[in-house]
């Protein structure tokens, strides 16, 4: 789902593993976001690449109670397939089932199976401003088809989650009115092996105001790729009180994607909220064995209104293969519930 220049600061925020209410709490539960923005690179060392996305994204995930502990779950999107190669509006926009699956509750751990979002990382959807989550992106899991496990460790010690999965290669990895095609294992890439071969685990603790996360995970090599993909990844979040909040992470990947390179990821963000104001910065750096060195910085600027309406503003300088960009974007984001 990574474009170079992130066309969304809230991409995922509704799919991540089916996170809604639990089946028990009420029969029928969903959410959603109706998100309208434009991104925009203004300056560029490449000149193809300063071009203009006015853009839709909308969201939705369901959860409905089936009776015993069993629940359905699912999420659709609606968003362009694929990234701007010129000044577009609201164009290439298909839809797709993000997850579908059911879940089965046991006490307080859950297993869900089925097409999910295996837990890995923070960063790709936590990071703030409009931004935030570039970069960081190119290591989410999602689309996967397979099972999670969700438990608590006891009193005070955190929670536990394991996924064993593959890359969907279903009919439900195509999309429709824009079709992006359907996923096959002849593709090649890093966990797209038609085996349950795939797997992720992460522990994920909070201490007061503080969060901290450790994860691991390992792909199986795709047709045709070099290597085995190997990845670590910690984290920390805090909210200081006073309307000060941050969150930083460090990802390391041995044959990242498939590939025979290896990549390291350093996110470092902070926010700033003052009544109805939101202010960021937020920075990330890779380190790739085979390309050297990118960054992003990004600073931005949000503001709520009634109902939860975001208005999102941003401005982010990227380094990425050795190109310089500047990018602008803005975004109206309407939550759905219900």
């Amino acid at each position: 789902m990574n474009k170079t220049l992130a066309l969304s600061t809230l991409s995922g925020l509704l799919l991540a593993g089916g996170h809604a209410a639990k089946a028990e709490d009420a029969p029928f539960t969903w959410e959603g976001s109706i998100e309208i923005g434009v991104d925009s690179t203004i300056d560029s060392t490449d000149p193809t690449a300063e071009l203009t996305d006015v853009y839709l994204t909308v969201e939705g995930a369901f959860e409905a109670a089936l009776g015993g502990g069993v629940s359905a779950f699912g999420g659709l999107t609606l968003e362009s397939m694929t990234g701007a190669a010129d000044d577009r509006a609201f164009e290439d926009i298909g839809l797709y089932v993000s997850e579908l699956g059911l879940r089965f509750s046991f006490a307080d751990t859950t297993i869900s199976a089925g097409k999910i979002s295996p837990t890995f990382a923070k960063a790709w959807d936590e990071a703030p401003g409009f931004y935030g989550t570039s970069l960081a992106e190119d290591y989410e899991l999602a689309e996967m088809l397979g099972a999670m496990v969700e438990t608590p460790l006891g009193q005070s010690a955190g929670t536990l989650s394991f996924a064993a999965f593959y890359a969907d290669t279903t009919i439900l990895s195509d999309s429709v009115f824009e079709e992006r095609g359907q996923n096959n294992t002849i593709f090649g890439g890093a966990g797209n092996t038609g085996e349950l071969n795939n797997f992720a685990i992460q522990w994920d603790q909070s201490f007061g105001d503080t969060g901290v996360w450790i994860g691991a995970r390992f792909l199986s090599k795709g047709t045709g790729d070099a290597s085995d993909e190997t990845g670590v990844v910690a984290g920390v979040s805090h909210d200081f009180g006073n309307g000060f909040a941050m969150l930083g992470e460090v990802a390391h990947f041995d044959g990242f994607g498939g590939s025979p390179d290896d990549a390291t990821y350093a996110m470092l963000g902070g926010s700033y909220a003052m009544g109805d104001w939101t202010f960021s910065a937020t920075g990330t750096m890779i380190e790739n064995s085979a390309t050297g060195r990118d960054h992003m910085f990004a600073v931005g600027l949000d503001r709520s209104f009634a109902n939860d309406i975001e208005l999102n503003l941003g401005i982010a300088r990227f380094d990425v293969l050795g190109d310089n960009a500047t990018a602008i974007g803005a975004a109206i984001v309407i939550p759905l519930g219900g």
